[in-house]
């Protein structure tokens, strides 16, 4: 199956629910309705300010949606892709689908949802 881009109005809809940070497990997809929406955040190293990239998508619909945003102060979390080196995240990242069903397999086998702290 194909991975596609959340409508306007679908993100809209999960930009309302609980915030991930607070409550990260699985959510209802308001593009199927099934309770398989993930998400995953990370930190580039390399940004020049504070950024958080987060990915959220669907594993039943396979609809997605990335953002970057200014990393919250005092917002840490664990992250199962940290000891990975440049290069093996590169790689891992040439592909979108090939990432998100990598994210997939993380969820599936309890590595994924990250946990979210204030320090």
């Amino acid at each position: 199956m194909e991975w596609s881009s959340f409508t306007g109005t679908q993100v809209t809809a999960l930009a309302e629910g609980e915030s991930f940070f607070l409550a990260p497990g699985e959510r209802v997809c308001p593009a199927c309705g099934e309770r398989s929406v993930r998400a995953y955040v990370n930190a580039p190293a390399n940004a020049r300010r504070p950024t958080l990239v987060s990915y959220v998508w669907c594993s039943a619909c396979h609809k997605f949606v990335g953002t970057r945003a200014k990393h919250p102060e005092g917002l840490v979390f664990s992250d199962p892709l940290e000891t990975l080196d440049a290069e093996q995240r590169r790689e891992l990242e040439r592909s979108l689908a090939g990432f998100l069903a990598h994210l997939d397999r993380l969820w599936d086998e309890g590595a994924l949802p990250q946990s979210f702290a204030a320090a």
